[in-house]
């Protein structure tokens, strides 16, 4: 096996990474307390530590997993995705096609040519309707930033009710039997072997494609993992103790309906707002309230509604949201009863 830069790199920087990620809160603390000497306590200095702490743990966290994550990615095209959802039925395509969601590559521009590839393959409407509900709704930055800021308790629960969710919506449209509500050139539409057949790449070529991963998605999603945390900050050190827990508490019975309301028409992704979620928490929001918020922003965004009106009528997408919207519903009130 040939040893290039592309072993090099991850050998060398793991160490430097691990020791900085474990050092942060001490660098924290000596940065705000001891070298700008701000007021302890006040709201713009606990404000600027929630910021100057969360900012690079989360990252460092992201670079790290995200590596990974691209060399597996080498191994799951969305050709070969394609491929493997041909000729799958019922609950079972259901549920590798929401398993194939979270690791495959997908966002909301490649809705369409992902959409047609898979009704042009034969794939059942409510599999291809899974594997949309899940690509955005569960992706390694959303587990990777729950984990840095909740711990993998929170993660793990994000991921399951994510792909419950996934599962029981495009198994509940695939019974309905939809097909009428697809506009009728998407079923005369041939996409073709594409041209993104897997090739045969060597682990260091993996591994070049776990760098490149960094670069390409921590490149674009940094602003807004930035961003973010400056609102959760604002609102670590400036909202009141009892804001939140008084309009999405436990116990306001409203609170999970209204924040998927509220959570729809909104644009961002998981790197924008979990942050804000942490910070909803943080004030007094139940977990359920708070999780039903996250999944309408991701999974019921605005945008990506606007997109696949171009494949879908207008019918077919108001119940995409019923019933996904619904699902949500469901989980952040149990949620919000367990916990």
């Amino acid at each position: 096996m040939k040893w290039n830069k592309y072993f090099v790199i991850p050998l060398v920087l793991l160490p430097v990474w691990f020791v900085i990620y474990h050092n942060l809160q001490p660098m924290t603390d000596w940065l705000v307390d001891t070298q700008l000497a701000l007021t302890l306590g006040g709201h713009f200095t606990e404000a600027l530590r929630f910021f100057v702490f969360e900012f690079p743990k989360v990252m460092l966290l992201l670079m790290l997993i995200i590596f990974f994550v691209g060399i597996i990615r080498t191994y799951f095209t969305p050709e070969r995705t394609r491929k493997a959802l041909e000729g799958k039925r019922t609950f079972t395509g259901n549920v590798m096609a929401a398993t194939l969601g979270i690791i495959t590559p997908f966002c909301s521009c490649s809705a369409i040519p992902l959409f047609l590839g898979f009704v042009e393959s034969g794939v059942p409407l409510g599999v291809t309707f899974s594997f949309l509900i899940a690509a955005p709704m569960i992706n390694e930055v959303a587990i990777i930033l729950l984990y840095g800021m909740f711990g993998w308790k929170v993660a793990v629960i994000y991921v399951g009710t994510g792909l419950i969710i996934a599962i029981l919506a495009g198994w509940v449209i695939g019974l309905l039997k939809l097909e009428k509500w697809v506009e009728p050139w998407v079923y005369q539409t041939q996409m073709g072997e594409s041209d993104l057949e897997d090739e045969k790449l060597s682990f260091s070529n993996r591994i070049n494609q776990g760098v490149q991963a960094i670069k390409e998605i921590v490149g674009t999603v940094w602003i807004y993992v930035a961003l973010g945390i400056a609102v959760g900050a604002g609102a670590h050190g400036y909202v009141p103790e009892d804001f939140m827990a008084a309009l999405m508490g436990k116990s306001v019975w409203y609170s999970v309906p209204l924040s998927i309301l509220i959570g729809i028409p909104l644009y961002s992704n998981a790197a924008g707002i979990v942050p804000v979620v942490a910070v909803l928490i943080e004030k007094g929001a139940s977990l359920g309230t708070a999780l039903a918020f996250m999944m309408a922003v991701i999974g019921l965004s605005l945008p990506e509604m606007v997109i696949l009106r171009k494949v879908l009528k207008l019918p077919l997408i108001f119940v995409f949201i019923g019933i996904v919207g619904a699902g949500i519903m469901i989980v952040g009130y149990l949620f919000n009863y367990i916990f």
